[in-house]
């Protein structure tokens, strides 16, 4: 909890949501989302994004954030379909959990069904549209089509959001070239 604070007073959060971050969610996200887009490093942002997808994570319903863990082992298992399961079972009981609809994203994905886990992904993002692991997700399936100009465009979103994710601008390259061609 200190190390909250103290991170809290740094990027400027107000001083109700200091001590106590989880009366005002939204605006701690917000906070820390503009924090992660000022962030001067990739080693300054990584706590950041970490926090941010940590906040995320949270449901307001016990019922909810066990079936998340649950799913999230599942994944972790190499049990996508059970993980389905239990996040659409957790997407039932909080429609409006962003996050749970980007998990079962990944855990669709992994169990085969893209075009499942694309709609999965749109519905993350018109919950919240600065979710940038979400665009993270999006960019890796359109890459394993080899759509290179989705996964481009997707990379540059997430970068627009988070501009010093590890090897981003490395990997915003590769995707310009393979989508647009060689420079000349």
């Amino acid at each position: 909890m200190r190390w909250f604070i103290l991170f809290a007073m740094a990027a400027g959060l107000p001083a109700y949501a200091q001590t106590n971050p989880g009366a005002d969610r939204k605006a701690a996200i917000d906070h820390l989302l503009d924090a992660l887009k000022a962030a001067p490093s990739e080693a300054a942002a990584a706590p950041l994004e970490a926090h941010i997808t940590e906040l995320w994570m949270q449901s307001g319903s016990p019922a909810v954030s066990l079936l998340m863990a649950r799913g999230l082992r599942e994944l972790k298992a190499e049990a996508p379909q059970d993980a389905v399961d239990d996040l659409g079972a957790a997407i039932t009981l909080e429609p409006d959990f962003a996050e749970a609809y980007h998990q079962r994203a990944i855990a669709r994905f992994a169990a085969g069904d893209t075009p499942g886990a694309i709609a999965d992904l749109q519905e993350t993002l018109r919950r919240e549209p600065r979710d940038f692991g979400a665009f993270r997700t999006l960019a890796a399936i359109a890459e394993s089509r080899e759509d290179w100009k989705s996964a481009y465009v997707a990379w540059q979103k997430l970068m627009d959001i988070d501009p010093k994710t590890p090897g981003g601008e490395d990997k915003l390259k590769d995707l310009r070239r393979r989508a647009l061609g060689d420079e000349t």
